[in-house]
C-alpha cells in the first residue's frame, strides 16, 4: 500500500534525477517497505531507488525481496556494490540466495566474497537443503560458564554489535560444547558477580545440525523459542536458528504440500521462473497416473452397459454421484492432512478417526441423498423432466448410491493419508486428485449396483 503511494512521487525524482531527494526519501522508510517499493517499481526505477541506499539499509532490503527481484539487481548494479551487500547480509540470508540462484551465478558471487566470508558460505551451502544447518548462522554471542554477569554483559556490549539476535546468549566450555542458554533480560537481573554458569534460566533446547527442517518448525513451535542453537554429534556449538529462519521454512513446506495436494511436483523456483520443459516434468507425470486412473473409470461403465443402454436415465446422474464422492473425500483428505501436519493427530489415532469419518460421512451422504430424492421427485413434480413411471425407484437408487459413494469418499480421504504417513511418505500426495480418482471408480461401481438391485424387473 506505501509502495503504490510513493510510486508517483519516487518516479517522477528517477526521471529528474533528484538523487538527493530520493536518498532522503527512501532512506526514512522501514527496510520492508523499501522492499514493496522496489518489487512495485519497473526493474530500471527499482535498481536506481536501490543504487541510492545507504549500503546498511540496501542489505536489509535485498535480504527482504523475492529471488527474481535479487536476481534483477544483481545483473543492474556494480559488482563491487554487490560485493559489500553480500558482505553485510547475515550468513543464513546470503545462503538461502545462493541456493536459489542459478549454479554460474552462485559461483560468480561467491568469488566475490571475502576469504572469511566465503568459508562459512561454502560450509553452510555443504549442507542438504532439507537439513537445519542449511539455515543456520554463525553470528551469535558466545559466553563461557566462568565468566560473571558483569563480564558477560561487557562482552555483548563489546562483540554484540551486527549479531544475529541478543535475545539469547550461549554458554559454550572450552572445547567449544554448548553447555547452557541464557536470555539477555535474566542475565541484566543476576548479580554482576554470579558465574553465568551458574544462571538456570531455563531447560537447554538444541538441534542437530542434520535435523530435517520440517521437524526444525515443529521445535520451535513446541519450545515457542525466538532462536535455537544448532550442534554437532559431539555437543559442538555450530550456529543459531531464528524465528525468521523457520517462518521461511513454513511457508517452503507448506508450499510444497500445496503442490503435491495439487498432484503435482513441488516447484523449487517462482512460478514464473520455471521453464516449459520444467514445468512438464512437474505436472506431466501425475496426470498420466491420474489419466490411467480414470481409464478404470472408463472400463467400469462398459461394463454396465446393458443397464445403461436399458435405462438411459440412469446416465444423466453418473457426474452427479461420483463428483459428490470425490468432493467428500477430496474435503476430508485436506482436513487429515492438515491435522497430521500441525502434529494433531497421530498414525495411531486411525480408529478414531475412521469411527469420526464414518458417522461423518453417513451423516453428509444422507443429507445429500435426500437432496438427490427430491431433485428427482420435485423435477418430476413440476414436470421438468419426464422420469417415467418408476421415478421414485429412480430417486432411490439416487439417494443409496450418494450415501454409499460419499461414506466410501470420506474414509478413503482420512485413511490414505494416514497410511502413507505410516509408511514414511508424504500424506499429502495422496489428497484431492488421486482420491477422486479412486472414489470415481468406486461411485461407478456403487451406483450400478445399486440401480440393478432396485429397477430390476421395472427399467432393468
Amino acid at each position: 500500500m506505501l509502495g503504490a503511494l510513493l510510486q508517483p512521487e519516487l518516479k517522477e525524482m528517477i526521471v529528474n534525477g533528484r538523487w538527493d531527494e530520493l536518498r532522503g526519501a527512501v532512506s526514512a522508510l522501514d527496510p520492508a517497505d523499501l522492499a514493496e517499493i522496489v518489487i512495485d517499481l519497473p526493474p530500471d526505477s527499482g535498481a536506481a531507488v536501490f543504487r541510492v541506499l545507504p549500503r546498511r539499509i540496501a542489505t536489509h532490503v535485498f535480504s527482504q525481496l523475492p529471488v527474481q527481484h535479487q536476481e534483477e539487481l544483481i545483473h543492474s548494479v556494480s559488482s563491487e556494490h554487490m560485493r559489500e551487500i553480500l558482505t553485510h547480509m547475515t550468513p543464513d540470508d546470503r545462503t538461502q540466495l545462493f541456493g536459489e540462484l542459478p549454479a554460474e551465478m552462485t559461483r560468480r558471487l561467491l568469488e566475490a566474497l571475502p576469504a572469511n566470508e566465503l568459508k562459512t558460505a561454502r560450509e553452510l551451502l555443504g549442507y542438504s537443503s532439507e537439513a537445519a544447518g542449511r539455515y543456520m548462522t554463525p553470528r551469535y554471542v558466545a559466553l563461557r560458564p566462568e565468566m560473571t554477569a558483569a563480564e558477560a554483559l561487557e562482552r555483548v556490549r563489546r562483540v554484540g554489535r551486527g549479531q544475529e539476535t541478543l535475545h539469547t546468549l550461549y554458554i559454550v566450555d572450552g572445547d567449544g560444547r554448548l553447555v547452557e542458554d541464557v536470555r539477555l533480560g535474566s542475565l541484566v537481573l543476576a548479580e554482576p558477580t554470579v558465574p553465568v554458569g551458574e544462571l538456570h534460566d531455563r531447560p537447554l533446547v538444541a538441534v542437530q545440525a542434520h535435523t530435517p527442517r520440517e521437524q526444525l518448525v515443529q521445535e520451535f513451535q513446541k519450545y515457542d523459542r525466538f532462536s535455537l542453537p544448532v550442534i554437532d554429534d559431539d555437543g559442538q556449538m555450530l550456529g543459531i536458528i531464528t524465528t525468521d529462519d523457520v517462518l521461511d521454512v513454513a511457508t517452503e513446506e507448506a508450499t510444497e504440500d500445496m503442490h503435491k495436494m495439487g498432484a503435482t511436483g513441488a516447484l523449487e523456483e517462482p512460478y514464473l521462473h520455471v521453464g516449459f520443459s520444467a514445468m512438464i516434468r512437474k505436472r506431466a507425470g501425475w496426470l498420466s497416473v491420474l489419466f490411467l486412473g480414470e481409464m478404470l473409470t472408463a472400463s467400469v461403465m462398459s461394463s454396465f452397459e446393458d443397464q445403461i443402454a436399458r435405462a438411459v436415465v440412469l446416465a444423466m446422474f453418473i457426474p452427479l454421484i461420483i463428483s459428490s464422492g470425490g468432493n467428500s473425500g477430496s474435503q476430508t483428505a485436506t482436513l487429515i492432512v492438515r491435522s497430521l501436519a500441525l502434529g494433531e493427530l497421530r498414525t495411531r489415532d486411525w480408529i478414531r478417526v475412521f469411527l469420526r469419518e464414518f458417522s461423518t460421512g453417513t451423516a453428509l451422504g444422507a443429507w445429500l441423498g435426500v437432496i438427490g430424492f427430491l431433485r428427482v421427485v420435485v423435477w418430476q413434480w413440476l414436470h421438468l423432466f419426464d422420469y417415467g413411471p418408476h421415478y421414485l425407484l429412480i430417486g432411490a437408487v439416487v439417494c443409496i448410491s450418494l450415501m454409499g459413494v460419499v461414506m466410501f469418499g470420506t474414509l478413503a480421504g482420512s485413511m490414505l493419508p494416514m497410511a502413507l504417513q505410516r509408511l514414511r511418505l508424504d500424506p499429502a500426495t495422496s489428497s484431492t486428485p488421486f482420491v477422486a480418482t479412486l472414489v470415481d471408480v468406486t461411485g461407478v461401481v456403487v451406483y450400478f449396483g445399486a440401480a440393478t438391485l432396485l429397477l430390476r424387473g421395472t427399467l432393468l
